[in-house]
């Protein structure tokens, strides 16, 4: 099917998925077997990150190559313009079938954004009901924005819509593979996205079984255990943190929770990878697991996302596959090197842009090349702040500024857990006033902060209109010929039984 040149590329995504809890990097009590394959034959990327850490602007980010103070992609309900390029656009471009199962939470009319194909919905509404407002910073959107019940209603059921959604995208994911085998249609590229483990923290019985309370680690800085910044006793306040009461019995049995969700996605990752040996293209496909951000679980007193402490900005990212290297990749990288990435393994290094591209190649080192002195940048213009939030990881050393905060320092080989704020450390002075003096060159915070506020009262008045008379939804729905499929009068059985059938009966 697909040439060693031009192999097929399976991407499959987590939602709030950090690196930290997961065996392939080196959790002690998570079991991710199928991750832990693939990175035992493969490259893990050890500080990798998302370049916003919100889902939406997350995911914009990483499908175009670009930052999102470039797109405008700002919070959950940031519309994405149809006429910016994507991978998917790319790698169409270059003679790929391209597919999307599963969520990638588009906002807008454009629901595709250069996939050829779309075989599931999404999860979450794909209009801007979740604007939020920056003229009113301190006011919660109650009936979106996230509380503690994720935390306190955390444990096992049968189902929910989080399991419902992602035993639908594991399913139309391997029936599209087998699609293109049958079909015989390659290359192919492929994203399954999942909703686990992102809250609430639900899981399957035989997921949840898998754990025992009493050995679930508990978070290494708790509530009060370390300073709170400025901007996390925002975080706390919005997501009632902080007021909440929560005991060591909460937190263990919602990181239980989680662990379980981390498990059952590995467990879909195990299905698609044997899924592509099913189909004979183990040799000829590379496969990439990431996600869109991380999930602090009680680290700081913090949940959830929306800061750039590592357990919410630091996603894993491993792949595996034909040329790719065994080895560990130090050099900080984000997701908008994947756009680039995926095209130099797709061949397509030297494609023209449509537009301008932040990301790099993360192929040469992937393949076994040196370390590059790579970066990575973050942008956070969503809620819990009234001011853009920028974040630039070189080295060793994380910086992250606001305008409205006091800038924040670490030296992560030091200080993995970023104890200690360095930045009005008289030893640091010179590389906090060099950070300093990038994000002033890089950014123009007024400026984008005043983009933000129009782009929000805009969007405000646009979804107060769109529910008043008629609706017209974008969230979108697969299309669906039911007869067409299977056996029909016009399709004979025998017919459609060749058709289906991999591998094919001999001549």
């Amino acid at each position: 099917m697909a040439s060693p040149n031009r192999p097929n590329i399976v991407l499959i995504m987590a939602d709030q998925l950090a690196p930290h809890f997961t065996g392939a990097y080196d959790h002690g009590v998570v079991k991710t077997p199928n991750l832990d394959a693939l990175a035992a034959r493969g490259a893990r990327f050890d500080a990798a990150y998302c370049n916003s850490p919100l889902c939406a602007p997350s995911r914009a980010a990483f499908m175009t190559g670009q930052l999102i103070s470039r797109l405008g992609t700002y919070d959950n309900a940031s519309d994405f313009a149809a006429s910016v390029p994507t991978f998917a656009h790319y790698l169409r471009q270059a003679g790929y079938r391209t597919c999307l199962a599963g969520r990638m939470h588009f906002v807008g009319p454009d629901q595709l954004h250069g996939f050829e194909e779309r075989v599931t919905t999404d999860v979450y509404p794909a209009d801007f009901a979740w604007v939020p407002d920056w003229q009113h910073a301190d006011q919660r959107i109650d009936r979106w924005y996230h509380n503690m019940d994720s935390v306190f209603e955390a444990g096992s059921a049968v189902t929910g819509f989080q399991i419902e959604y992602d035993e639908e995208v594991g399913f139309a994911a391997r029936r599209q593979l087998m699609t293109y085998a049958c079909e015989r249609e390659t290359p192919f590229a492929l994203v399954a996205s999942f909703m686990n483990p992102h809250d609430p923290y639900v899981a399957l019985p035989e997921f949840w079984n898998l754990y025992d309370d009493d050995a679930i680690d508990l978070p290494h800085t708790g509530m009060n255990a370390v300073e709170t910044d400025p901007f996390s006793a925002r975080v706390l306040d919005g997501t009632g943190a902080g007021a909440a009461t929560t005991g060591e019995a909460d937190i263990r049995r919602a990181r239980r929770g989680y662990y379980a969700n981390v498990s059952y996605f590995d467990s879909k990752i195990g299905e698609i990878v044997r899924t592509i040996d099913e189909i004979g293209q183990r040799d000829n496909t590379i496969f990439i697991v990431t996600s869109d951000h991380g999930d602090m679980l009680g680290e700081r007193g913090l949940w959830y996302k929306m800061s750039f402490f590592e357990h919410s900005a630091r996603v894993p990212l491993v792949m595996a596959g034909p040329g790719i290297a065994e080895g560990r990749i130090a050099s900080p990288c984000s997701l908008v090197d994947l756009l680039p990435t995926m095209l130099d393994f797709a061949g397509a290094a030297d494609m023209p842009m449509g537009r301008p591209v932040d990301g790099r190649s993360l192929a040469p080192m992937a393949r076994g090349g040196g370390e590059d002195d790579g970066c990575a940048i973050g942008e956070y213009c969503a809620e819990m702040t009234a001011m853009p939030v920028f974040m630039i990881r070189r080295g060793a050393w994380k910086y992250v500024h606001c305008d409205d905060d006091p800038p924040q320092l670490y030296n992560l080989d030091d200080d993995p857990l970023e104890r200690v704020n360095l930045a009005a450390d008289p030893a640091c002075a010179q590389i906090a006033g060099d950070f300093a003096a990038e994000v002033a060159s890089r950014w123009d915070s007024a400026a984008l902060r005043d983009d933000v506020i129009a782009s929000q009262a805009a969007r405000r008045v646009v979804h107060r209109a769109m529910q008043t008379g008629r609706r017209t939804d974008w969230d979108y729905t697969p299309p669906r010929d039911a007869a067409g499929e299977y056996v029909r009068n016009h399709i004979d059985w025998t017919v459609a039984a060749a058709r289906t059938r991999f591998p094919p009966l001999a001549d």
